[in-house]
């Protein structure tokens, strides 16, 4: 295995996953380096979820390898699966238990000890301006303050990748927009490397490349700006548009389809 500093955080190399006679995940590769933020920009029904789906371990792929800093997901899962950190489209918080109860709970889980994991919740709920809330019942929470506590539980075991599964799903156009620079501040200070699904082209403006995937396809893999010229576009969605033939895709908050 080669020196971590050579290796990229997240490799997939010819990645296929079907269904039937579908190719949900059509020989997907890709690398993210530590602290580069990606988006993975497609409309419903691109892959994206069956992708994440297999980054994460819940499925493996009929072909291809997943590689987590060095470690294949399907020959080394423990070691590939200990470097990730996972926020889901749908909210997994219990809303009965306080916030710290229930990072201590995912701490557990991971093995850490008691008196660590009291050090790291106090450490991610202060950094993601949640302190105040530790002793409070999820429930009471506002949407973009859940998926902060879910942000902080992610990050616990200090994972060198994070996936964000459409993490701004539900949320309104504020908090869309203040998660998104949290975890573009994040990967720099903390060097981890960040993959963003999203199905809305505002929120790949910032994002280092962007990653356009459709049918199971990758289209493009490239900046933003190089995403404008290669297509002669004005716009992150009428470049989208253009490649995949006017599919549907959401702008503003809003999905329209262009034909």
């Amino acid at each position: 295995m080669s020196n971590q500093g050579d290796i990229p955080a997240l490799r997939l190399r010819e990645v296929v996953r079907t269904y039937g006679p579908v190719r949900a995940v059509d020989g997907v590769s890709l690398d993210v380096a530590a602290s580069e933020f990606v988006a993975l920009l497609g409309p419903n029904g691109a892959g994206k979820s069956t992708l994440f789906q297999l980054l994460s371990g819940l499925f493996t792929a009929d072909s291809g390898h997943i590689e987590v800093m060095g470690h294949d997901m399907s020959r080394d899962p423990v070691p590939a699966l200990a470097g990730l950190g996972i926020v889901f489209q749908q909210p997994t918080l219990d809303l009965e238990l306080t916030v710290a109860h229930n990072l201590m709970f995912h701490a557990g889980l991971h093995g850490i000890a008691r008196n660590q994991a009291k050090e790291r919740v106090a450490r991610e709920l202060e950094r993601l301006g949640l302190a105040d809330a530790a002793t409070k019942k999820t429930a009471t929470l506002s949407g973009g303050n859940r998926r902060r506590v879910e942000l902080a539980r992610a990050l616990l075991h200090d994972p060198k990748v994070l996936l964000m599964d459409e993490a701004t799903v539900g949320l309104d156009p504020a908090s869309r927009v203040d998660l998104r620079k949290l975890l573009l501040d994040l990967r720099q200070e903390r060097g981890v490397a960040v993959l963003w699904s999203t199905h809305l082209c505002e929120e790949v403006a910032d994002a280092d490349r962007v990653v356009v995937l459709h049918k199971g396809k990758k289209l493009m893999d490239c900046p933003p700006a190089e995403l404008l010229a290669t297509t002669g576009q004005p716009t992150i969605e009428a470049a989208f548009l253009s490649l995949t033939g006017g599919e549907r895709v959401a702008a503003g908050g809003a999905e329209r389809a262009v034909n």
